[in-house]
């Protein structure tokens, strides 16, 4: 089939790795190193265990390295879907996430078929503002009861749970877990100063491991991890539950797509000029990745920018980095997982809080908030949503916002300009024909053109209603209409009560010029209907003033009587 050739791999996804291959297993290296100790922390904070942020990475970074559409991007576990995921497990068990996994893979999938990336690429930049500053408060909020030694009370909201965790804290219990989140903090954030290219997260979680064990700190640690990747199976599935699951499942699929898109976005930007990816091919790497995944026990994954962000700046050329990321998480899930299961979990704590804070970038928070108060407003809906509800109803807000604002805004940029006609127009009845009285007359019973300008729709249409029903003392309305550039039925109907409205009131409605598509609109809602005569359409200016002036002229020996 020519459509699903377009989404397998080729030869050219590799172009270049015979010369520049040194370059891609570097980054690969690299971005392994800085994704360990994020995947398991991932993996704890949803509730399924370090073992399954690993596997994620593993699974999803194969998957989607190969078959995604972008050379560089780097997929696994992400604090998004760990924001999603919660309280999944939290209400459903961790047995459910495989279900919603691969319900949301072959959603994706479909996505992908239908070849909606474009589409769902279209986010406003204050949304995803708003709902990234949201995901790194949820993140950091999570960290509070590990960070502070206490266990965190099950089906609670996550800022109640943080909470309720700082009231519980004692100096003695929490101690020994805040000095390994400090201790981790500050040198995630002091290395990457002494030089860019040190792994800081990778460093501070093996040193913060030999404090734990010469100092005998009463810290949790992730414990023994299995020394080889679990057989692929299906889940057990329970037909009673298939449709609560499909609701989150949905939820996981929209997330999963949008952040992978937003990810490959921001590193087509980053990385040299070249080949940039392809939304559906994305896609369609995004849905197997999530199908795959949860087959071996992990997770759904997306596209991280983070990681991806890393591979780029380390030299990544083709998505031959990413395999290499995929394969040293193997090697370390394989051969070192006595040595991972001694990690103290506040340290994986403070590497995410460190990675929270470094989400939420100032400089652009700071633009939207200083641009529009709209904006302004959009982000910190969606912001405030996220952190309170969940991440998928803030997304659904943020855009429901974005498109009413938007929608105020072109409906304000409508104008209705008033334009009186000359007298001393060609066309015009010669006055002294007319004598002084009905010159008199003529100047009085003016003729009124309107120039509608930009969107005549549902938002703008009212007001239109209103401004032009108002006038007096004029004989003819001339509406000029070429320059509309938006008419929906609402403004065509408002229109037609226009025109009756002046009708009944002795003014002459004459119409210059709709374009074919407005006309469509006017014809089917009934509005020229409402005209005095058929011949009140008007393809030049000149026509309908001579016209207008013919109404003034009749008119001009009857008002004189």
């Amino acid at each position: 089939m020519p459509e699903l050739r377009a989404f397998l791999p080729r030869r050219s996804d590799y172009a270049g790795t015979r010369t520049g291959w040194h370059s891609d297993v570097l980054a690969g290296v690299t971005v392994g190193v800085v994704a360990l100790p994020l995947a398991l922390a991932f993996g704890i904070t949803t509730g399924m265990g370090a073992q399954a942020g690993l596997i994620t990475a593993i699974v999803a970074g194969i998957v989607a390295g190969i078959f995604g559409g972008s050379d560089v991007q780097v997929s696994g576990p992400t604090g998004a879907m760990t924001v999603v995921l919660v309280p999944i497990v939290q209400r459903y068990g961790a047995e459910a996430v495989a279900v919603v996994g691969l319900i949301a893979g072959v959603l994706v999938l479909a996505a992908a078929l239908m070849r909606m990336g474009r589409y769902l690429a279209y986010v406003p930049w204050p949304v995803i503002e708003g709902f990234t500053v949201g995901i790194a408060v949820i993140i950091f909020l999570q960290q509070v009861p590990t960070a502070v030694g206490v266990p965190a009370a099950p089906g609670e909201g996550t800022l109640r749970t943080a909470l309720d965790a700082i009231a519980a804290a004692t100096l003695t219990t929490s101690l020994p877990s805040l000095t390994i989140v400090g201790l981790v903090a500050a040198m995630m954030v002091v290395l990457p100063r002494w030089h860019r290219a040190v792994p800081a997260s990778l460093i501070a979680v093996i040193v913060s491991t030999i404090v734990v064990a010469l100092l005998a700190l009463p810290v949790a640690r992730i414990g023994a991890l299995p020394g080889a990747l679990p057989m692929p199976g299906l889940p057990a599935v329970h037909l009673d539950q298939l449709g609560m699951l499909f609701s989150a499942a949905l939820a996981v699929a929209l997330l999963a797509s949008l952040e992978s898109l937003l990810s490959a976005k921001v590193a087509d930007g980053m990385a040299p000029p070249g080949r940039r990816y392809e939304p559906d091919r994305e896609l369609f790497g995004q849905g197997l990745a999530n199908i795959a995944a949860p087959l071996f026990g992990g997770m759904p994954a997306t596209g991280a920018i983070a990681r991806t962000a890393v591979n780029v700046r380390a030299g990544a050329r083709t998505r031959l980095s990413t395999i290499v990321h995929a394969l040293l998480l193997l090697g370390v899930a394989l051969f070192l997982g006595g040595l991972v299961g001694a990690i103290a979990l506040p340290a994986l704590a403070a590497v995410l809080m460190v990675t929270a804070w470094r989400m939420v970038d100032i400089h652009n928070v700071r633009a939207v908030l200083r641009s529009t108060t709209s904006d302004a407003f959009i982000m910190l809906a969606t912001a405030t949503t996220t952190v309170l509800f969940d991440l998928i109803l803030a997304v659904e807000v943020g855009i429901a916002l974005a498109a009413l604002l938007a929608l105020r805004a072109v409906a304000r940029s409508a104008s209705f300009v008033a334009e009186e006609v000359p007298d001393a127009v060609a066309g015009a009845p010669d006055p002294e024909a007319l004598g002084s009285d009905q010159e008199a007359d003529l100047l009085h019973h003016r003729i009124l053109a309107y120039r509608l300008d930009g969107a005549l729709f549902f938002g703008a249409s009212q007001r239109f209603l209103a401004e032009l029903t108002s006038v007096s003392d004029v004989r003819v309305v001339i509406l000029r209409m070429p320059q509309l550039q938006v008419l929906d039925a609402t403004g065509a109907q408002a229109l037609g009560e226009i025109i009756s409205e002046l009708e009944e009131r002795g003014i002459t409605v004459l119409i210059k010029g709709p374009r074919p598509e407005h006309m469509r609109v006017l014809r089917a809602v009934g509005a020229l209907d409402r005209l005095r005569h058929e011949r009140h359409l008007f393809e030049s200016l000149d026509a309908a003033v001579a016209h207008a002036r013919s109404h003034v002229e009749r008119a001009a020996p009857q008002a004189a009587q």
